[in-house]
């Protein structure tokens, strides 16, 4: 007590030079005696008051005293010392006072601390909570101010309960968000109880959120809170177990309400809780049987419970598969729900929806009609790859989302087009050219063997500029054009898709040898043996070292090859040094083929072409941090792949005579080859090579069958899918080439707002591309003070149409209470964006309008 008693009484010494003591219950007399404080002196009142009057006035005019007295405040009208009191200080000793002379508070605050005592007081009797309410006065007084009513004092004081510790944080909205945050980890709400605060807490939910209930609590706010909002942005009634008409009727909450109720749901502060209150209020109020009963445009732009994506999906996922929805219905609704709080957890099955609705449209357009093998080729790399691409797409959404069973139906069905409707039809159409070939070759189409002369010494050495090839194992043409449009993406990188005819059979060693430069003393020839190895002249080009060792017998020394892995991990000193001492580097990958060659991992082939954009955009950027300004990617071969397990149809019977040498799935070597009706046989004239061996190849997509291998990831045939590989040209350029789409708002008529909310238009004045990048923006409506008094929006303007009807976006905003304060005041629209690397905003568009509300606006007419 006597430590409490000297920081009070110091406090007073700081205004006062003279401080009067009543121990009016004659229980202080101890503290009083051992007391010291530097230059105050001590004087009991003993009826001494004439003598203790003129020290203090003739004597020591300056000097500092402290009065006490044992017994109670005299009357004034008997109080020798009155009019020195009414000119100083009275040291009230009651708890109730040292807590106010703490806290700098006048008197007129003490029934509030009595009312509240337990606030102040320790919840215990050890050093951690003596500890606790110290710091709890402590936060208190940082956030009061001078000025502050008794009602605010309260609020603070509540604020404080609750766990706040900032003086911003001394608001209903963050005091709320505390509570809601305690019922999943402690006890602050009886905490507020234990301090009697929580009358006044509920006085104030009521009248800033209109939540109102004979037993209030956190729990039953939080499930009212919830089924509000989520009946507000519903326009039918209620027709689920809990949501009945008896319960709606207990909805009086305001907007105010379902603007606090956005701003929590959105803060990354309060994520876990949200969603831990909102899986419990769903399975409470059961929304999933009203969820059962609502279409899906209905819940469309909802998100206020996991299930409400779960329902979405499921509809989109059966519309999809029964054709009820359009290809652009289901592309805009999955672009909606990216704003959604779970998107990222579904994200790929959006993806898989989306991409099967494309799959099936663009299916529905495409003919096959090809008049000869250079039309066929043309067609195919301008548009019938795009559904190699999809299919890739979404078998690798839906491995790696795991639900086979919710895209079941959908799997089927594409499944069934994809092989039967497509890549069948294809490549039979494709086989009558390949049938009448004598040799492997298409009209104006480069072959792969003219890789080198073409793009390598004709595009850059001729030129006197170095080139790195990077070569991708299986990274076939569909791939090849995805990954331009995510190297186009970054800053300064520019790239351009070509293709050529790989080499015959489409396999690793006749891919990679063709690769290399050719010349008349190091001809193409296949190994007359059983390994399948691909020689020129008399070097294997087998492996890294045997294909740097023919890069350098041909250019000469200023030529290498290195493994992709390596060149990854080296330093970026090692790598500069590396491409300082060549003109040309080869650079050689390997995932895509390595995984979907083994019976084990083929099924993996999808995942692996997606790892692999990671690993070519990781070579591009070494290469081009090692000062490579010029850089092709390219593929020795391409494959076909069906995630369904094959039939016997899908095998052929090896129908050949002759010395076999080397077979696999798709192709077999040898000498002096006859084959059946089912297989096309190439002289070796006919593939390019010299030598005795030659080559058999099955028909349309059929597979050999062969022991300890897979059947579903195929090459080495002449299907479109493995034969066309890429060809991609990058560069990087000086100065910055990207640049954020540019947005405008479209008001909707007048800039006056004159209800509780406003619907603004946001256009995208332009489609977004490669280069023109999205941009993410956040909304608000705010005063001239910087006050928020609207809910907030974060959008994504990344639409992609060129019809500009189709860039706008309406976004709706609700007024809070706070906004009352600005009627007849003008208030900003704000469009912010995040500044790179940081969670702070910056300014990019406002718009004003003016707040005009008449009070009848308020009422639900």
């Amino acid at each position: 007590m006597t430590t409490r008693i000297t920081v009070a009484l110091k406090r007073l010494f700081e205004k006062n030079r003279v401080v009067f003591w009543y121990d009016d219950k004659r229980e202080l007399r101890a503290d009083f005696e051992i007391l010291k404080i530097e230059n105050v002196e001590k004087i009991e009142i003993e009826n001494n008051e004439f003598s203790i009057k003129y020290r203090l006035l003739r004597e020591q005019p300056k000097a500092n005293f402290l009065l006490y007295k044992e017994d109670k405040q005299p009357e004034p009208l008997k109080n020798w010392l009155y009019d020195i009191e009414l000119a100083n200080a009275v040291f009230e000793t009651d708890q109730s006072a040292i807590w106010l002379s703490e806290l700098d508070l006048p008197g007129e605050f003490s029934e509030l601390v009595e009312k509240h005592a337990k606030f102040f007081e320790p919840q215990g009797d050890d050093e951690t909570a003596r500890s606790l309410s110290e710091s709890r006065k402590s936060i208190l007084k940082s956030l009061l101010d001078t000025d502050d009513t008794i009602s605010q004092v309260r609020l603070k004081m509540l604020a404080v309960a609750a766990g706040a510790k900032q003086k911003g944080d001394a608001r209903l909205d963050v005091i709320l968000e505390l509570l809601m945050a305690d019922q999943a980890v402690g006890d602050v709400y009886s905490f507020v109880v234990s301090c009697n605060l929580q009358e006044f807490l509920w006085q104030q939910v009521a009248i800033q959120y209109g939540y109102q209930s004979d037993t209030p609590s956190v729990m039953d706010f939080v499930f009212e809170l919830f089924k509000f909002s989520y009946l507000a942005e519903l326009s039918t009634g209620l027709q689920g177990v809990s949501l009945d008409a008896e319960a709606s009727q207990k909805q009086n909450m305001t907007n105010n309400s379902l603007v606090f109720f956005k701003r929590w749901k959105d803060s990354r502060t309060h994520q876990n809780t949200f969603e831990s209150l909102s899986k419990k209020c769903a399975s409470d109020l059961d929304i999933e049987s009203d969820l059962n009963q609502r279409s899906l445009k209905e819940v469309l732009e909802l998100d206020y419970f996991e299930l409400i994506d779960v329902k979405v999906i499921h509809d989109l996922v059966h519309g999809v598969a029964q054709r009820t929805y359009s290809q652009g219905e289901v592309t805009l609704w999955c672009r909606q729900r990216r704003q959604g709080h779970w998107y990222k957890k579904y994200e790929l099955l959006y993806e898989a929806v989306d991409v099967a609705s494309q799959f099936f449209a663009l299916l529905d357009t495409v003919q096959f009609d090809m008049p000869d093998a250079s039309q066929a080729v043309k067609r195919y790399t301008r548009q019938w790859f795009k559904l190699d691409q999809l299919y890739r797409q979404y078998i690798y959404a839906l491995k790696v989302s795991s639900q086979h069973s919710l895209l079941d139906t959908l799997t089927k069905q594409i499944e069934n087009l994809y092989i039967n409707n497509y890549v069948q039809p294809l490549t039979n159409a494709w086989q009558a050219h390949v049938d009448a070939m004598t040799a492997w070759k298409v009209t104006d189409i480069e072959p792969q063997n003219r890789f080198f002369k073409k793009y390598v010494e004709g595009q850059y050495l001729a030129k006197k500029k170095k080139v790195c090839v990077i070569i991708s194992d299986a990274f076939r043409f569909e791939a090849g054009d995805e990954m331009v449009s995510r190297i186009r993406q970054e800053d300064r990188f520019e790239a351009k898709l070509d293709h050529a005819l790989s080499s015959m059979p489409s396999y690793t060693q006749l891919g990679m040898a063709s690769l290399l430069p050719q010349s008349k003393e190091y001809p193409l020839q296949l190994a007359d043996n059983k390994t399948g190895t691909v020689l020129m002249g008399a070097l294997s080009t087998q492996g890294t070292d045997n294909r740097e060792k023919i890069l350098k017998a041909i250019i000469g020394e200023r030529a290498s090859a290195v493994k992709a892995k390596d060149l990854i991990e080296n330093t970026q000193a090692h790598n500069r040094e590396l491409l300082k001492a060549n003109d040309v580097l080869y650079i050689y990958h390997n995932r895509i083929d390595h995984t979907g060659d083994k019976m084990q991992s083929e099924g993996e082939a999808f995942e692996a072409t997606e790892k692999t954009f990671d690993d070519l955009m990781k070579l591009v950027k070494k290469l081009t941090n090692a000062n490579a300004n010029n850089i092709i990617i390219t593929a020795d071969h391409g494959f076909i792949y069906q995630n369904s397990v094959l039939e016997d149809s899908d095998y052929l019977v090896k129908d050949v005579e002759g010395e076999i040498l080397y077979n696999d799935r798709r192709f077999v070597l040898g000498k002096g080859l006859i084959c059946g009706k089912s297989l096309k046989a190439f002289s070796n004239d006919g593939l390019g090579v010299v030598g005795d061996v030659h080559a058999v190849v099955p028909k349309g997509i059929q597979r050999l069958r062969l022991s300890g291998s897979g059947s579903r990831f195929v090459h080495g045939g002449a299907s479109l899918q493995e034969v066309i590989i890429p060809i991609i040209s990058i560069n990087k350029k000086r100065s910055s080439d990207i640049r954020m789409v540019e947005v405008d708002v479209i008001r909707s008529g007048s800039s006056v707002i004159t209800s509780g909310q406003i619907t603004v238009t946001l256009y995208q004045e332009e489609a977004v591309t490669e280069k023109i990048q999205p941009r993410a923006l956040r909304l608000g409506i705010y005063t001239e003070s910087g006050t928020l008094i609207s809910d907030c929006h974060t959008v994504d303007l990344d639409l992609t149409s060129e019809n500009p009807r189709e860039r706008e976006m309406k976004l709706r905003f609700l007024l809070n209470q706070e906004a009352d304060s600005a009627n007849n005041q003008e208030v900003i629209l704000r469009l912010e964006e995040t500044v790179v690397g940081t969670n702070q905003f910056k300014s990019y568009k406002e718009l004003r309008y003016t707040i005009r509300r008449s009070f009848t606006s308020d009422f639900d007419f």
